[in-house]
């Protein structure tokens, strides 16, 4: 099948665009946002599966400890261009500046209109590849950008303006990564960690992000200083630096009480950002773990799915809640900034003191990475 966007020179194999390079049943296309003020916090995620021929949207909204989620699922649409999967849209108004959130779903009882306007370039973070024994776990191409959010979301009756906007964050991602049902044998159960931290100051941007192997060792590592300005999108070099974290635990949880953050660059300059959590969002809420609607699952030609809970009534220790972004504020000098944590941390970490798959810090004490 053609699509207008075949008659431009940007075919990267004999295939038309709306046919994926790869027959692999995990290629995805990601889009995922985040929004945030002291009071609020919103998350959007939508993807396509074309090996799948699924498209998927969710949407997030955490305000007083109760977090509320509209999931939307079905066949994807002919045109990958087409975003749009029932109740919720991405529109792209200006490629990697501009884009548009809208969520109609008075059934479930939330309503949002909202403008994402870059303050950055969009830096690609090293490409993520995972293997775990033969297996390939992940293969992506990962851009973050940071942005200015305005217009309105109504949740549950309540409208909330954003008024002359709200800080947020841009992920844009695409390539293969295992989700929804395995295929073939189970993965063998293994730890591992992610970390990443997009952070808002005035007028720079800080960076953060690794995962790590169960013995603690980092297969990905990266920090970076992005400066704000007229974002054109692309082609403002942003040099990598090397990172390093020292967190405290929470006690019977796998959640961060607070971190520090070091990143080195290549000429030796140094920096050091404090956070400090002041809410929690569970990633759940946009499909990731989650028990039911979690990525790349089938749920019929369209339907979608609304869900609402108090946070703190969660156990923090479920499989499905693990996951999660930690609404933060962060001190880099005398500048101060907010942003998120997101965290994961699954299975025996002896870096950490967790020694089993699931169980929590057993003490409020800082440990280094």
């Amino acid at each position: 099948m053609l699509i207008p966007f075949d008659d431009y020179p940007v075919h990267q194999t004999a295939a038309p665009l709306a046919q994926a390079g790869s027959g692999h049943p995990d290629q995805y296309d990601r889009f995922w946002f985040n929004g945030f003020r002291d009071d609020l916090m919103f998350a959007v995620a939508f993807c396509t599966y074309p090996n799948r021929e699924l498209m998927e949207g969710a949407f997030s909204v955490l305000r007083d400890g109760r977090q509320t989620s509209v999931f939307a699922s079905g066949r994807m649409n002919p045109d990958p261009i087409d975003t749009r999967m029932g109740p919720i849209a991405v529109e792209i108004i200006e490629p990697m500046r501009v884009n548009r959130v809208v969520v109609d779903s008075l059934e479930h009882g939330i309503r949002a209109d909202l403008t994402y306007t870059a303050d950055t370039v969009a830096i690609e973070e090293p490409r993520q590849t995972q293997i775990a024994g033969n297996r390939l776990v992940m293969d992506a191409t990962r851009a973050t950008q940071w942005g200015t959010w305005t217009g309105t979301i109504e949740v549950e009756g309540e409208t909330i303006d954003l008024g002359e906007g709200v800080r947020g964050t841009k992920d844009r991602s695409w390539g293969t990564r295992v989700t929804g049902r395995p295929h073939g044998a189970p993965m063998r159960p293994q730890g591992f960690t992610f970390f990443w931290a997009p952070i808002h100051f005035d007028d720079e941007c800080f960076h953060y992000i690794t995962f790590e192997r169960q013995d603690g060792s980092a297969w990905l590592n990266h920090a970076a200083v992005v400066p704000k300005a007229d974002a054109a999108g692309t082609g403002q070099s942003v040099a990598s630096m090397t990172g390093a974290h020292e967190f405290t635990w929470t006690p019977g949880t796998r959640r961060v009480a607070s971190a520090t953050i070091t990143a080195a660059g290549p000429s030796g300059e140094q920096v050091e950002v404090e956070l400090e959590p002041v809410a929690t969002f569970q990633m759940k809420g946009i499909g990731y773990g989650h028990p039911t609607w979690g990525h790349g699952t089938w749920h019929g030609e369209s339907e979608s799915h609304g869900e609402s809970w108090v946070v703190a009534d969660l156990d923090p220790l479920a499989y499905e809640n693990v996951h999660v972004q930690q609404l933060v504020r962060a001190t880099w000098g005398d500048r101060t900034g907010l942003g998120v944590l997101e965290q994961i941390a699954v299975g025996p970490l002896p870096k950490y003191g967790l020694t089993g798959f699931l169980d929590g810090a057993r003490v409020l004490e800082r440990t280094t990475a």
